[in-house]
């Protein structure tokens, strides 16, 4: 079967990942409405063409913290990423490298930062989450600096783990052939077998509950990296990331896993881009599957966006049919690229 978009990945994957695999990328929280949300918002919103523009040289590069890029498309961070297949974030990282933009590294890995890094060039960030023991987030922060990763992706909404129904049913952990491996030898690389989600108890057990401001501005004192704080989904909250200093935003509901009845990062993102007032960057994480979302959320001030989920998926598919595994569609499918052109000038109704 030819594949036409992204979206026809998921249901391959659907049908070749084991249950429990699949429902950890695919579900949302409890009801899962923000999970519907991220795409019905883009839905809703419409384009305002113009026309008898010359679009016959069209640029899509971009800079993100001064690192120039092919696209203004990015790899969100996706944890585990092995348990789609053996080449997991290996194949991810070399994919993003050969189309030219950045790719962020989950804390949750399957594969460390000093394996990722030896899968040749790219610009790369790692996500961090902050765990109760902050001598194990200082070694790590550093040791994805010495591997030469540039930014950090601070994940701010995840105190605990969102009420993932899906995950208790199949209690959900890590198969065991895989860890952890940022944390191997910390006797963290594991997660426990547990009545409901594996992941759920580690987090509970791990993850520190007193995250504050505060603890932007003391990663900055430990790391050179830029901060970006991913989780933001208030203006509010958007002034405080100015204020404490950090070099840009990701607006995301964590893929609607966390927080249920949240707003979809696309009808989040305006009001995040006013309270900066262009201070510093926003960029978008959640929900989009084609082209004309990423336009859409350009038009309405972001950076850039990152994409997660569809990577474990087209692993799948691309391998399996022997493909070259580093052309993974990266670029999802931006075709109508000579509307784009007229599209970052208009505003969108």
């Amino acid at each position: 079967m030819e594949i036409t978009n992204v979206t026809e990945y998921e249901a391959i994957a659907k049908q070749k990942l084991p249950k429990m695999v699949y429902d950890y990328y695919a579900s949302g929280a409890e009801d899962q409405w923000t999970l519907q949300e991220n795409r019905n918002a883009f839905a809703r919103i419409l384009f305002r063409p113009r026309i008898l523009i010359d679009v016959s040289k069209i640029d899509m590069t971009t800079t993100v913290l001064g690192f120039k890029i092919s696209m203004p498309i990015m790899v969100a961070p996706t944890a585990m990423q092995k348990m789609a297949h053996p080449e997991g974030e290996y194949a991810t990282a070399r994919a993003a490298s050969a189309a030219g933009t950045i790719m962020t590294l989950s804390s949750w890995a399957t594969s460390s930062v000093e394996e990722v890094a030896s899968t040749g060039p790219g610009i790369r960030f790692f996500q961090l989450y902050v765990y109760k023991n902050r001598n194990v987030v200082e070694q790590l922060v550093r040791r994805a600096e010495r591997a030469g990763f540039k930014a950090i992706a601070l994940t701010v909404d995840t105190p605990r783990l969102g009420r993932r129904e899906s995950d208790i049913k199949n209690r959900f952990t890590l198969p065991p052939n895989l860890t952890l491996k940022n944390f191997e030898g910390l006797d963290l690389g594991k997660m426990d077998e547990a009545n409901d989600s594996g992941l759920a108890s580690y987090v509970a057990g791990q993850i520190d509950r007193t995250l504050s401001w505060k603890d932007v501005q003391w990663l900055q004192t430990i790391t050179k990296m830029p901060i970006l704080v991913k989780g933001v989904i208030t203006g509010e909250d958007a002034r405080l990331a100015v204020q404490a200093g950090a070099a840009g935003i990701i607006v995301s509901n964590h893929g609607a896993r966390q927080l249920d009845y949240v707003p979809a990062t696309i009808s989040a993102l305006e009001e995040v881009v006013k309270a900066t007032q262009g201070r510093i960057p926003v960029f978008l994480d959640g929900g989009v599957r084609r082209g004309t979302d990423v336009f859409k959320a350009l038009a309405l001030g972001a950076s850039g966006i990152f994409v997660s989920i569809i990577f474990p998926f087209t692993l799948i598919e691309t391998i399996d049919n022997c493909h070259i595994i580093d052309n993974c569609p990266l670029n999802l499918r931006l075709g109508d690229q000579w509307y784009s052109h007229w599209l970052l000038k208009e505003r969108l109704e």
